[in-house]
């Protein structure tokens, strides 16, 4: 079955006119045109719908750093680590439990008997505690602003006191930022997570315009959505007339969810967080308030002296591993050897970005398709 004949573009008469306006639209450009998305949902619907064999050949779309598991940092996996050997539950989603890091993962703690359990909410972590008064219960909180209004809300409601929140939630906008200044990643426009969007709204998008006049579009999840905000971009391109727009209007608001928005602004401050294959990323993600330290499990356990070496902190990716290259954009999945060779695979990841259905080199090797970079 062709792309165009597969069900999952639900409408093949809408994909062709959009695919022909993609086509129109950059025969007029006479370059290489660069355009990333930066959600693992996004790189879902693209390769598992086989779009980018239908796009004209000047066009490439690539996968920048969208899945948070991919981009939690070694350190952050590591102080949860030792919390565990601690004594300490530690409740966390399934897929942390297998990301690899040089100290080994947090399943290979779990194997050496320490107390480590897979939850499916906060709610669920939150019960752990409150069967056991006893016992100290963190809960591993990783995730991008669509997952931050759900932690803040817990932390205003104000938890068990055997209960705290390591957190390593991570904003997109500061590392989108942090790619444009990189000199060898040549992009063309974005197209921004639709979920995170529905959170922070349009407006953040706006400094990509005025500063670095980048083309935006905000997309839903489709395959026709990914069309369409695909088309939009290469009009802008076009015309040369960047702008910041919303393909995703029945979803996501200009000003966000406010209320949600009002939540993260009471529990988190903004600061410098570690992104793995990235390094450092100013204003990048969400700490715990002060006026909430006391469920802050890095103050609460004096965690900033659980940190990883120099070397973990810039990159934090195994030898051999070319997740950091795959994560901004640098390099297709199937340019890194361990892929090819089937060395790293879902049964046995070496990186990052093999071991979440978000993950760029996780989905590759599931649809077996070339995914972005250079």
């Amino acid at each position: 079955m062709s792309a165009m004949n597969d069900p999952v573009l639900k409408d093949g008469t809408v994909a062709r006119k959009l695919i022909g306006r993609i086509k129109t639209y950059l025969n007029d450009v006479s370059r290489q045109v660069r355009i990333m998305h930066v959600c693992g949902t996004h790189e879902h619907a693209i390769a598992g719908s086989g779009l980018r064999t239908l796009l004209p050949p000047n066009l490439e779309v690539i996968s920048g750093p969208g899945c948070p598991v991919c981009v939690c940092h070694t350190t952050d996996i590591t102080r949860a680590i030792h919390l565990a050997e601690q004594g300490i539950t530690v409740a966390t989603f399934g897929d942390m439990l297998r990301v690899p890091t040089p100290r080994g993962s947090l399943r290979d703690a779990r194997s050496r008997g320490h107390d480590i359990r897979t939850v499916y909410s906060i709610t669920d972590a939150i019960d752990l505690a409150n069967g056991d008064p006893g016992k100290e219960v963190v809960f591993f909180a990783v995730g991008f602003e669509t997952f931050a209004p759900v932690v803040a809300s817990a932390i205003e409601a104000i938890p068990p006191s055997n209960f705290s929140f390591l957190c390593s939630l991570k904003r997109i906008t500061p590392v989108m930022e942090l790619l444009l200044s990189l000199g060898n990643i040549q992009l063309d426009g974005f197209i921004t997570p639709g979920h995170v969007s529905v959170i922070i709204g349009t407006k953040p998008y706006d400094l990509f315009v005025s500063g670095y006049r980048m083309p935006i579009v905000t997309a839903g999840f489709q395959p026709n959505d990914v069309l369409l905000a695909l088309s939009m971009l290469a009009r802008q391109i076009r015309d040369n007339e960047p702008a910041n727009e919303n393909e995703y209007k029945g979803i996501v608001r200009r000003e966000g969810n406010t209320t949600a928005l009002d939540a993260i602004d009471d529990a988190f401050e903004i600061g410098t967080v570690y992104w793995r294959g990235i390094g450092a990323v100013p204003d990048g993600g969400f700490l715990v308030h002060e006026r909430y330290r006391e469920c802050d499990a890095v103050h609460r356990y004096k965690l900033e002296q659980v940190a990883g070496s120099k070397e973990e902190k810039a990159k934090g990716i195994p030898p051999g591993c070319s997740c950091h290259l795959v994560i901004t954009g640098q390099m297709k999945p199937e340019g890194c050897p361990m892929f090819k060779n089937e060395k790293c695979h879902p049964r046995n990841p070496v990186g990052p970005c093999m071991v979440s259905e978000e993950g760029t080199c996780r989905i590759a090797h599931e649809f077996r398709e070339a995914t972005g970079g250079s």
